[in-house]
């Protein structure tokens, strides 16, 4: 199948998965904070939709009922079009690293927070059996990937490629799980994929992998709040988001979130600051790889 109608399949398909995710947004029950215009939560779509919103509406759901601040949960069918929503500045808090694009600049989210954790890996992976020793039998293969605005997934691996002077045929799936589910069943010889995303869908799905190229660790995703948002409304939420792992419903709630994924430990958020994310912005004024926006 041609990249045009792949990539035209795959929209119908999260299309269809999108309008499934939209049933699973958190209501947010009966107390006074219910009246309020509920502010828009983004999330970088790495899953499915359906798997993003069983992942997060728990969380979002109690973080709203803690902290007085009712959050909607907002998936974009694509990570192409999360990072447009991004760029546009549509999403008053954000889970995401579209806004260390370059591009995606002037929108100005502010970091307040990030997951505890060791920083991660863009990874250039292929199935345990595969023919594939090295990054130069790929020159001229198939290859899939994320979606052109994933950093991890496409940009950290593609501009690795360049740099080599190997050029592969890029294939598009939507999200990293679209991207490693193309590489599992054999469509394609290789995938760029998000380091840890990789390993919890390899657990889950039983799928033994090699890996022919790693990048250098980035702390990749950030909790950010659009500069309109009230400061009293982030401070609030970033207080629950920072203690929610120390509350015994809260690290219940992301226990049971962890368990969807089958993720071995939960989230647990701590402070951050926009300069810890300084290597990212780094790479976007070298790259080589195309950055393409909608």
């Amino acid at each position: 199948m041609s990249e045009r109608n792949w990539g035209s399949s795959m929209k119908r398909k999260w299309l269809v998965t999108a309008v499934l995710a939209v049933s699973l947004l958190a209501g947010f029950g009966t107390h006074g904070w219910s009246q309020s215009r509920p502010l828009s939560f983004g999330v970088i779509i790495w899953r499915s939709p359906t798997l993003t919103a069983q992942f997060w509406n728990p969380i979002l759901r109690y973080v709203s009922e803690r902290s007085g601040v009712p959050l909607q949960l907002k998936v974009a069918q694509t990570g192409t079009e999360h990072s447009a929503m991004v760029r546009r500045g549509e999403l008053d808090f954000l889970y995401s690293n579209h806004n260390f694009i370059k591009e995606n600049g002037e929108s100005g989210y502010r970091v307040f927070a990030r997951t505890r954790g060791d920083a991660e890996r863009g990874e250039i992976v292929v199935l345990q059996q595969s023919p594939i020793q090295s990054l130069s039998d790929l020159e001229g293969k198939e290859m899939v990937f994320p979606h052109a605005a994933a950093f991890l997934g496409y940009h950290l691996p593609m501009d690795a490629l360049l740099r080599k002077g190997i050029h592969v045929k890029p294939l598009f799936a939507g999200n990293q799980e679209g991207a490693m589910g193309q590489l599992k069943a054999g469509r394609v010889v290789a995938a760029g994929v998000n380091a840890e995303v990789m390993r919890a869908f390899a657990q889950r799905e039983n799928v033994a992998y090699r890996v022919l190229w790693s990048s250098e660790k980035y702390l990749s995703l950030a909790l950010s709040a659009l500069p309109s948002v009230p400061p009293e409304k982030v401070k609030a939420v970033r207080e629950v988001f920072l203690q929610m792992a120390e509350d015994p419903e809260g690290a219940k709630v992301l226990e049971s979130s962890a368990a969807v994924l089958k993720q071995a430990s939960p989230l647990r958020f701590i402070a951050a600051k926009d300069a810890e994310f300084e290597n990212m912005r780094r790479f976007y004024r070298t790259a080589l790889v195309k950055v393409e926006l909608q």
